[in-house]
C-alpha cells in the first residue's frame, strides 16, 4: 500500500502502535466468556474518551466537507454537507472497544446509517468490501458485511454535540462490533471493491478483521 504523503508513516504513536503489533503487546490469551458478557476480553473500562490518531488532525469545515462514495456501485455519490444532512437521520446507543485495550459504555451517536448508504448507492455483485479514506491519508478496510451491520453509522454527532475535530468530525464511521480503528475518522471517501485491501494498520501488523470477542488484535490472531 501507498500512503498519502502526509501521513506520518514515522510518527511516534505509528512507530509504537507497530512495535505493539510486532510484540503482541495486550495480547491477553483466549478467555472463554459468553457473548452476553459486555466488556469483550482483555479491556478495561473508561469514562473519557482518549484521543488517538496518526499525529494529524485535519481541520475541516462543514463548508468544505464533502463524502464521495464509489467504486464497484450502480450509482456513485459525491455528498456535500448539505447533501449528507438531508439523508434520513438515525440516533444509536452503542460501545467503544479500543484495540489498546480500552472501551467506554453507552456512546450516543446521531448520523447516518451505512445501510441508508447502501440502499443509495447499491453495490455491484462483485463489491465484496470497503475501502474507507480519510482525510489525514489513514485508510482502513471492511467487509461488506460488516459495513452493513445495523447499528453502523456516518455519525457527525456524539452525545448531542457535533463530532469534534479531535474525534474525527465533522463525519466518522462507527462500527461498533469491531475495534475502534476499523471506525476511520475524518471520512471524505468509501470505495467499494471486489477484493480485498488492507489499510494503513492492516499492512503494519494489526488484525485484518479486528473482532474484540475474538480479540483480533494482530495478524497473527
Amino acid at each position: 500500500m501507498t500512503s498519502d504523503p502526509d501521513t506520518p508513516d514515522d510518527s511516534k504513536l505509528t512507530r509504537t502502535k507497530q512495535a505493539w503489533a510486532r510484540a503482541g503487546k495486550f495480547l491477553t490469551g483466549r478467555i472463554s466468556r459468553p457473548d452476553s458478557e459486555r466488556l469483550p476480553p482483555g479491556q478495561h473500562l473508561v469514562k473519557d474518551w482518549p484521543v488517538l490518531d496518526l499525529g494529524l488532525q485535519p481541520e475541516i469545515s462543514t463548508a468544505n466537507w464533502t463524502l464521495d462514495i464509489d467504486g464497484a456501485v450502480e450509482h456513485r455519490l459525491h455528498w456535500r454537507w448539505a447533501d449528507f444532512m438531508m439523508q434520513e437521520q438515525a440516533h444509536e446507543v452503542s460501545d467503544i472497544h479500543c484495540v489498546t485495550t480500552w472501551s467506554r459504555y453507552d456512546n450516543r451517536w446521531q448520523g447516518v446509517a451505512t445501510r441508508s448508504l447502501l440502499d443509495l448507492a447499491q453495490p455491484k455483485p462483485e463489491a465484496g468490501f470497503v475501502v474507507l479514506h480519510s482525510h489525514d491519508g489513514y485508510t482502513t478496510n471492511l467487509t461488506l458485511a460488516d459495513f452493513a451491520g445495523e447499528d453502523a453509522l456516518l455519525a457527525h454527532s456524539w452525545e448531542g454535540k457535533p463530532l469534534t475535530g479531535e474525534h474525527g468530525g465533522p463525519v466518522r464511521l462507527v462500527l461498533p462490533k469491531l475495534y475502534f480503528w476499523k471506525s476511520a475518522k475524518w471520512l471524505k471517501r468509501i470505495e467499494f471493491v471486489d477484493r480485498n485491501r488492507p489499510g494503513f494498520w492492516e499492512v503494519r501488523g494489526y488484525h485484518d478483521r479486528g473482532d474484540p470477542w475474538q480479540e483480533q488484535r494482530y495478524s497473527d490472531d
